[in-house]
């Protein structure tokens, strides 16, 4: 499922985010950027160990940060460091508004084409899926409303539960908005 907002396209897929060829993926990050489990350790196994020496120089980064990397062995170019929250924080929601928020504008600075997403948060950080998917997409949406430049942004998400979320809440959103 695709749509396109102004000039990107803002696609949903079902798959794994390490396969994807574009010029960034996105690691759902620890704040001491410590590539464990989940998306994380799929990264750092498929990407190698330099992503995460180049996450040790950098140290950590705060709930809501993104920082970037190079993309080590994987297709991707780069890892975006994403720093969403666990469900409880306070302020959960606008953390991962930032996070998404903060990721985009980061692929933006550096010239990036293209960025894919996974579901942050939704891990072992806890974060319920719906809301995940209202926040990240209606992030999305509004940022690519404005003067951004990347071409294409890509929601990777690892089960079909998960996209059909996905899918749902875009629709959800989409229909709301004239000038999609």
């Amino acid at each position: 499922m695709h749509v396109r907002v102004n000039q990107t396209i803002l696609e949903l897929m079902l798959g794994d985010i390490t396969d994807l060829d574009a010029d960034a993926v996105v690691n759902a990050a620890n704040a001491t950027l410590q590539m464990g489990g989940g998306v994380a350790g799929a990264i750092r196994q498929k990407g190698g160990p330099r992503i995460q020496e180049e996450c040790n120089q950098i140290g950590g980064t705060y709930v809501g940060g993104a920082v970037m990397t190079t993309g080590g062995s994987l297709k991707a170019r780069h890892v975006i460091h994403a720093v969403g929250p666990r469900q409880g924080d306070e302020h959960a929601d606008e953390k991962l508004k930032e996070a998404t928020l903060n990721s985009l504008k980061l692929a933006d600075k550096h010239g990036l084409k293209s960025i894919a997403f996974p579901a942050i948060s939704t891990g072992v950080f806890g974060f319920p899926k719906d809301r995940c998917a209202t926040i990240m997409l209606s992030t999305t949406i509004a940022y690519l409303e404005g003067p951004a430049k990347l071409q294409k942004v890509i929601y990777c998400l690892y089960d079909q539960n998960t996209l059909d979320i996905f899918k749902e809440t875009l629709h959800t959103l989409t229909s709301k908005r004239t000038n999609l």
